[in-house]
Order: structure tokens, then C-alpha cells, then sequence
């Protein structure tokens, strides 16, 4: 097709639009002395500086994790002017807040167990990464109760299949049949199980607040600027290129565009890169700066494929339910639960199915879904649960990709200084250390070095290729 024709070309012009900008960083690091123009106190309170080497849209966990690691990365402290930009100071309506909170290896993707080994592996050492000088030790309140997935007959090759790929990857998972399952957690109903997989080490949940400010406090205090305010557009240039199989149009973000809370005074930010970490806002961000609004059927013409799906979680109260041994089960249905502190406290929740999706307009709750979808499954696969009583519940959003529900990586071919770190599609807050140190290292070294993630770049929306997660919660 036209555009696997056009993919060669794109491809090669992109790693020359990326060496470009990244030689222009190391002549800037070795130039980068004590006695240079760096002030973190010269700007006005509030709003962002009037230039910036890197500007992340998006102050959830994945942009502030790309900000540690370029200042924990940067050659020589303050070589580089970082800004994070939040739109919401509140954070209420932030998906790293709202979100489970799991972390887990067992996924069927080598490189998704890959990002999730490195994240247990920091978050064991997190205090040496993001500790702060006379600051309490960071603590996430990590569970490490593990997942526990189970598979029906028809499911049960292929939770088989990924469990071999999680051990070729280092991931310490146990196979267990319904009998060994019965044994260790008597309080559940085996019945259509078939196999069930459990992770021995690396995997619970943790408290996603805390990982977000540990990520954010490190980051200012190592010099990021924080700026609470909303990205409205940018300036861009452009300029045609004739290629073998047509002519291509390239672009470049001169300037970011920040309108400041409940303000018309806006700030334009003159600056190299654009790290795109809207989450589930970040096609909008995208189409600002003209991804996707081309002709279709070309390059430009296609779209990040990340949209906002609502998700909710509910709290219930059952006394008599699983005790302090109870991991995040994932039953083969779907649904999924984990016990919430003490006392008798559970929380889960499930993914609608494509054509029950609801509306993305507000954060409400439809109480009736848990009523109607999940509680019959809760009900089957643990008993006690059957008169369980819900005592609250939120909603929050998935940044979801619809191509293949795998992250987004890296530069966009034809927007040459804008980098993606988006599309998780619900397991973004446990990847965030392996993520964000990835994107890092593109800036800073022009290539992925501790883990290779070329597999998530833009290019395969080109190609049309999928690479399809196949345990997506």
C-alpha cells in the first residue's frame, strides 16, 4: 500500500530529524557551566519559564517520571530546562491517582514483563532514587500479595503460553491446578477453573499517590519546573518534502502555548522537545500540534489512537471474606478484586465490554453495573461475597489504546521534536519507572538503552502491525 511504500522513507527521515535534535542537546550539555543563564528563581510565580530545553504535558506519573530521569541522566547537573505542565493542580481527575494501584510481570509481551521487572526492581530501591535530603523515607505501602489469574478450559493454552514466556523473562510464576488452587485459598470456588497462574515475588499493589509526589518532589528538588496550567496550541513550522513515493510534510513545535488556571493570561514556552504524557488526553494534544488531521489513507492523516475510557472501582465491606493472604485475583471473566487494608475491605471492578462502554463526559459511577456485571462473578468464584455491601466507588480513565492496547514510544515520524510516552490502556502507573527512564534516554542518548522498546513506536500505526497484549485488565 501507499503508505507501507512511505513507511522507508518516513523512518529514515525520522532517525535524521532525531539525531539532529539530540546533537543539538550534547553541544548545549558540554556547554552547560555553573556560570550559565539557568535561574530556577527568575520567572514569574506560577508560570512557566519563557524557554525550555524539554516541556512534558502532563504532570501524571509518567510525566514527572520522565523528568527525574532527565535530570538523574543529564551529564552535569542543571544542563537541561525541564517543565512539567498540569492542567489539573487538583488532581482529582488524574488517572495515576485513581487506578488500583497493582503491579504485576504477567503479561504474554516480553518487553511489558521487561518494564514491569525493572519497576518492582526500583520500587524495592526507591528511597535510593527518589529520596530527598532531610525528607521521610519515601514508603508506598507495597503489598507484595501477588496476582492471581485464573482460565477457563478454553483460556487455559494460553495463560499456560505466557506463564513460559514470563519465566524465559525472569519472572518468578507459578502454575497451579484446581485442586492446588482449592488448597491454598479455600475460599474459592474452583468450579470452570481450569489453570490458574500466580506470581511469587514482584507483584501486589501499592499506594499510586505516593509514587507520583516521590516522582515529582525528586524532580523539583533536582531543578524541574512545575507549572499549573493547560496546553492550548503551539507554534509550529513545516516544510514539504519530496520522497520517491510523494511528498511528505514535516513539522517542528517552536513554541507551547499555556493558558494559566481560571486565567486569560496565557505563557508561550520556546522549546526543543515535547514529551506528550497527556494520558488519556494526549490525541487531542497530538492533533494540536497536526498529528493526524491530514488526508486519509496518508501518514498524516493518522491519529495517536489513544482515547479516554471511563473505569470504575468499588470499595465493598464483607466480614467474613478472603483474609490478609488475598491477592489481586483476575477471574477468567474479567473481573477483579483485592482486599483494601483491614477489616473485612475489598476493592475491584471490571472492563466493559466494547459496545457497554460509557460515557466519557463525567467521572459518575454506575452503580448498576457493578450490581448487574460484577457482582454475580464475585459472588460465584468467592461465596462469602454474596452478601458483601459496596461503600464507595470512583471512576477514573484509562488512556486506551484502541490499535493494540500497548503503550506509545517515541517520536512521531513527521512532528519531528514531539515524543509520546502514552496508550497504556491501564497498566501505565506500574510501568512508570522503566517508561519514563526510557524516554529519557531517547532525549538524552538518541536511542533506548536499558530496555529496547522500538516495538512501541508510532511507526507501527504506518505499518499497520499490531502487537497485541493479551492479559489486559
Amino acid at each position: 500500500s501507499p503508505l507501507r511504500a512511505l513507511e522507508v522513507s518516513i523512518q529514515t527521515r525520522l532517525e535524521a530529524n532525531l539525531e539532529k535534535e539530540v546533537v543539538k542537546f550534547r553541544k548545549k550539555l558540554k556547554e552547560t557551566l555553573p556560570g550559565s543563564d539557568w535561574d530556577p528563581l527568575g520567572t514569574t510565580k506560577g508560570l512557566p519559564p519563557e524557554r525550555a530545553d524539554v516541556v512534558i504535558v502532563g504532570g501524571g506519573v509518567m510525566g514527572w517520571s520522565v523528568a527525574y530521569w532527565l535530570k538523574a541522566l543529564e551529564p552535569r547537573r542543571d544542563a537541561l530546562r525541564v517543565v512539567v505542565i498540569e492542567k489539573d493542580p487538583t488532581y482529582s481527575r488524574a488517572s495515576t491517582v485513581l487506578s488500583a494501584g497493582g503491579i504485576r510481570q504477567q503479561f504474554s509481551l516480553p518487553e511489558n514483563i521487561q518494564m514491569s521487572l525493572y519497576s518492582a526492581f526500583f520500587l524495592r530501591t526507591i528511597n535510593e532514587h527518589l529520596g530527598v535530603v532531610n525528607e521521610p523515607p519515601i514508603d508506598i505501602q507495597f503489598n507484595p500479595s501477588g496476582y492471581l489469574f485464573l482460565a477457563s478450559e478454553d483460556e487455559a493454552a494460553k495463560l499456560e503460553n505466557n506463564v513460559r514466556i514470563q519465566r524465559a523473562e525472569g519472572a518468578e510464576v507459578s502454575l497451579l491446578s484446581p485442586a492446588q488452587l482449592k488448597k491454598k485459598y479455600p475460599w474459592i470456588n474452583t468450579d470452570g477453573v481450569a489453570v490458574a497462574s500466580y506470581g511469587l515475588e514482584n507483584e501486589g499493589w501499592f499506594d499510586p499517590w505516593s509514587l507520583l509526589n516521590a516522582f515529582r518532589r525528586k524532580a523539583m528538588s533536582m531543578g524541574v519546573y512545575q507549572c499549573f496550567g493547560e496546553v492550548i496550541s503551539f507554534t509550529i513550522s513545516s516544510r514539504e518534502i519530496m520522497v520517491p513515493e510523494g511528498e511528505l510534510t514535516f513539522s517542528h513545535i517552536n513554541y507551547v502555548r499555556v493558558q494559566m488556571p481560571n486565567s486569560l493570561e496565557y505563557q508561550p514556552v520556546e522549546c526543543s522537545l515535547v514529551v506528550n504524557a497527556a494520558g488519556p488526553w494526549s490525541q487531542k494534544l497530538a492533533e494540536m500540534a497536526g498529528v493526524g488531521i491530514g488526508p486519509p489513507d496518508t501518514p498524516e492523516g493518522i491519529k495517536l489512537p489513544v482515547e479516554p475510557r471511563k473505569r470504575y472501582i468499588f470499595v465493598w465491606h464483607c466480614p467474613d471474606g478472603p483474609g490478609l493472604d488475598c491477592p489481586m485475583l483476575v477471574d477468567a471473566t474479567g473481573t477483579y478484586f483485592r482486599r483494601e487494608g483491614l477489616g473485612g475491605n475489598y476493592l475491584g471492578g471490571l472492563s466493559p465490554a466494547e459496545e457497554e462502554e460509557p460515557d466519557i463526559q463525567d467521572l459518575e459511577v454506575d452503580h448498576d453495573f457493578f450490581q448487574e456485571k460484577i457482582w454475580p462473578c464475585l459472588a460465584h468464584r468467592v461465596p462469602v461475597f454474596e452478601s458483601l455491601k459496596v461503600k464507595s466507588a470512583w471512576a477514573g480513565y484509562y488512556d486506551y489504546n484502541t490499535f493494540d492496547q500497548n503503550a506509545v514510544l517515541g517520536p512521531h515520524p513527521l512532528v519531528e521534536n514531539m515524543l509520546f510516552i502514552t496508550g497504556f490502556s491501564g497498566h501505565g502507573l506500574q510501568q512508570s519507572p522503566a517508561a519514563g527512564r526510557a524516554v529519557a534516554e531517547l532525549i538524552l542518548e538518541g536511542k533506548f538503552k536499558t530496555i529496547n522498546m522500538e516495538k512501541f513506536s508510532f511507526k507501527r500505526f504506518i505499518s499497520g502491525e499490531q502487537i497485541l497484549e493479551r492479559n489486559v485488565v
